[in-house]
């Protein structure tokens, strides 16, 4: 697996960024991954929280910008806890598309915005 948050470009101010739409994305995913790979015995499912954390302590958002980035990992983590129970053949095709567009998202925003 690829670290997908690794050379985000960094906020130091609180203000809406115009990544922000992306930077939510990226965290529901980071949040599937951390649910999917769980339950599908990578024991690796504590990584993809630690990307989030990266992210969190990259970006240092604070109030709402914060609330919503970690309630975007939530909500990916609990829409797939819902959906799946056990790991599937359907599962291991959400982790690797995931995995494809989390690292494509770091990728663009990283060619964008990084100084």
């Amino acid at each position: 697996m690829t670290t997908i948050c690794g050379a985000l470009p960094a906020r130091a101010q609180d203000g809406a960024a115009p990544f922000d739409a992306e930077l939510q994305r990226l965290a529901e995913i980071l949040g599937t991954l951390h649910y999917l790979r769980g339950i599908c015995a990578a024991n690796d499912g504590a990584k993809w929280r630690n990307e989030m954390q990266a992210l969190i302590d990259a970006e240092t958002p604070s109030g709402e910008r914060r609330a919503r980035m970690i309630a975007g990992f939530n909500r990916g983590y609990n829409w797939f806890q819902q959906t799946y129970r056990a790991c599937t053949p359907a599962a291991n095709v959400v982790i690797r598309r995931y995995v494809e567009e989390g690292a494509k998202i770091s990728r663009d925003l990283t060619a964008r915005y990084a100084n």
